[in-house]
């Protein structure tokens, strides 16, 4: 699944992110969701979260549903 759905995406949803200065390189970082940031329902380049361990970015794929 990709992370353009903010109904997809809940807190501990196990996640690919990609980083404001990845963005060009497309390398993407794993984690669990611990906040989720943007508000509107969808987003075109991927929902913003917050992982557990601090970093931020947006959802490029969803590895656990």
């Amino acid at each position: 699944m990709n992370g353009k759905n903010r109904s997809d995406i809940r807190t501990g949803t196990h996640v690919k992110i990609v980083q404001k200065q990845d963005q060009r390189t497309g390398k993407l970082t794993e984690g669990i969701v611990l906040d989720i940031l943007t508000k509107s329902p969808r987003h075109p380049h991927g929902i913003k979260v917050r992982l557990q361990d601090g970093t931020v970015g947006r959802v490029k794929e969803i590895l656990d549903v």
